[in-house]
């Protein structure tokens, strides 16, 4: 099980349940913060009668269980493998007790407040309240802060109290302690927009196997794609196969660009081909002039026109970001969970630095649970690493100059994806996040590729980066110079929030072909591609600095890199590992 670093305070060993409605519990601090976050300011003392969505996270039952089975059915050498759990046996493993869930409804109730499940699972209890009431619940003190760069607002406390015999029962209660971890357009820095080097009718094949033209240099095309990573051109047939993309700070995919992209970059491919959409929280998709985003538009034409016939779904959330990137991610988790059939794969092109704010640590880790929660019903989760080298997703790595790891990239059930240039010899891109974690540990299945990169660094950055951490990124693609249709126009666009789309379009035909012979499909790639890294081809130039250093270089030792992970993908040979050669 995922275990945090951030200290909380101690829990009762004996559990105890909470049924009185008269008692006077004896209330425990259970979370609390130093000070507000250097973005926000104080504007004083909220409203009494201000309403707060609150929510309360349980512990859950069995999740150690859970990340068993997910590495069981997720590991080629296992007898389990590809055997994913239904949705019910997933709920199953982190429902919390009854004890737990009777002891939270009785304590919430008790204050005469009403509270709903908003997880399949019931590990997630939901209650409006007036700050007053909060306050008076959590024993906390709610004041209203505001984000310098957005003006944003957010009702939060400093430190929150429970009754002890809570304490072994409640994971945490969210929003308190934790402010909002806000991304905009100009700092999402997995969205680089490149000079156009497009030139018309430079989207020939070329024919030798594992090469691209040279045009295919300067600008990268899903043609260029397809002939240097091998991705068959034949369409996809089987309809119960999917991939979904995710879009957040209002990106919208815009159909008529996409039209106008499949013209002009595979022209073999009926131009009416599109996506469909779905809704989180009030997410839009409007399709007016001028509405659409790099991002968004980005993520879908390298999914509807690499993935050849896969149906893609476009999913839109919190159109505003006012929540945070955290809660937009949860969201999104969640209303998944909540479906009776997760999508096969799922790319975000979004993240964040892991720890610049050490409150957000639980959420962190239960969101990640989530992510192990798809994984174990045959979804394949992947995430760009980001695009600042050793920095993540920070702009400043701070006074100590230590590395700063990016998340979701860091939780180890996910697929992170970084980036590389060249088509003649691959290599590392310099902006390729990658790193170590500071809050999950290294997971058994990359233990000895890392270790081995490792051993090979030696003291190099000792001290500025956690060498026992889940190593990241997992596996890299393209990602400077591709082509894309916004508002009409060609750019071109760098960043790995490009060659995550490739790497879902790539798992998303081999799903097809799964599918078609009766064989599971791919679900949690992990296990696969360390086992297995005759799948991928190595990559050994290159590094990744940041933070006043070279960052890490992938010509230190054959195999796992922090920059590249374990490679760029070889469609025919992740075929051949997946057994499609013999059946």
């Amino acid at each position: 099980m995922v275990q945090a670093t951030l200290c909380l305070f101690p829990l009762l060993t004996v559990v105890q349940v909470y049924c009185s409605p008269f008692a006077s519990p004896k209330m425990h601090m259970h979370e609390k913060r130093s000070g507000i976050p250097a973005e926000f300011i104080a504007m004083g003392a909220a409203a009494p009668n201000e309403t707060l969505s609150l929510r309360v996270a349980l512990i859950q039952g069995k999740f150690s269980g859970l990340e068993e089975s997910l590495y069981a059915v997720s590991t080629p050498s296992s007898p389990s493998y590809g055997k994913f759990l239904t949705k019910e046996e997933v709920e199953a493993f982190v429902t919390p007790s009854d004890a737990a869930t009777s002891a939270v409804q009785a304590w919430i109730k008790s204050h005469n407040l009403n509270v709903a499940a908003v997880s399949p699972a019931g590990d997630w209890f939901s209650l409006d309240v007036t700050v007053q009431q909060a306050n008076e619940l959590l024993s906390a003190d709610f004041k209203t802060y505001q984000h310098h760069d957005t003006n944003l607002t957010a009702v939060r406390t400093l430190s929150y109290s429970l009754p002890a015999e809570l304490q072994p029962h409640i994971a945490f209660v969210h929003p308190t302690v934790s402010f909002p971890r806000t991304l905009s357009r100009a700092s999402h820095r997995g969205f680089r927009q490149l000079p156009n080097l497009f030139v018309p009718g430079a989207v020939g094949h070329n024919k030798k196997n594992g090469t691209a033209p040279d045009s295919c240099e300067q600008q990268v095309t899903p043609v260029c794609l397809q002939d240097l990573y091998n991705i068959p051109r034949t369409p996809a047939n089987q309809k119960n196969n999917s991939i979904a993309v995710t879009g957040f700070l209002n990106e919208y995919a815009n159909e008529a660009d996409l039209s106008e992209f499949l013209i002009k970059f595979r022209p073999d491919m009926p131009a009416d081909t599109t996506f469909t959409f779905e809704s989180i929280n009030g997410g839009v998709n409007p399709q007016g002039s001028g509405t659409a985003g790099g991002e968004a538009n980005l993520d879908v034409q390298y999914t509807v026109g690499l993935s050849t016939g896969v149906p893609v779904q476009f999913i839109s959330e919190d159109p505003n970001g006012e929540k945070g990137i955290l809660d937009d991610f949860l969201a999104t988790v969640q209303f998944l969970l909540n479906e009776p059939t997760t999508p096969n794969v799922v790319t975000t092109s979004y993240g964040l630095s892991e720890t610049s704010d050490e409150e957000s640590v639980p959420l962190l880790i239960n969101i990640c649970n989530a992510f192990a929660q798809l994984g174990a019903r045959g979804t394949t989760v992947l995430f760009a690493s980001g695009d600042g080298g050793v920095a993540g997703y920070s702009d400043d790595c701070g006074s100590d100059s230590n590395f700063s790891p990016s998340f979701p990239s860091s939780c180890p059930f996910v697929t992170s994806v970084g980036s590389t240039t060249g088509i003649k010899q691959e290599q590392a891109a310099s902006f390729s996040s990658g790193g170590f974690s500071n809050i999950f540990p290294r997971p058994s299945y990359q233990e000895k590729a890392v270790s081995n990169y490792l051993d090979s660094l030696g003291d190099t950055y000792s001290g500025r980066f956690n060498a026992s951490g889940r190593a990241f990124p997992d596996v890299s693609a393209l990602g400077i110079g591709l082509q894309i249709v916004a508002n009409g126009s060609i750019e071109a666009i760098g960043g790995t929030s490009a060659s995550s789309p490739i790497w879902a379009s790539i798992v998303g035909l081999l799903n097809d072909e799964l599918i078609g012979k009766g064989m599971p499909v791919v679900g949690f790639l992990n296990p696969l591609i360390y086992e297995h890294p005759e799948a991928l081809k190595d990559i050994t130039l290159g590094s990744n600095p940041g933070c006043g250093s070279d960052g890490f270089s992938a010509a230190i030792v054959p195999g796992y890199d922090p920059v590249t992970g374990m490679g760029s993908p070889r469609y025919d040979r992740l075929r051949a590992v997946l057994g499609l050669d013999e059946s």
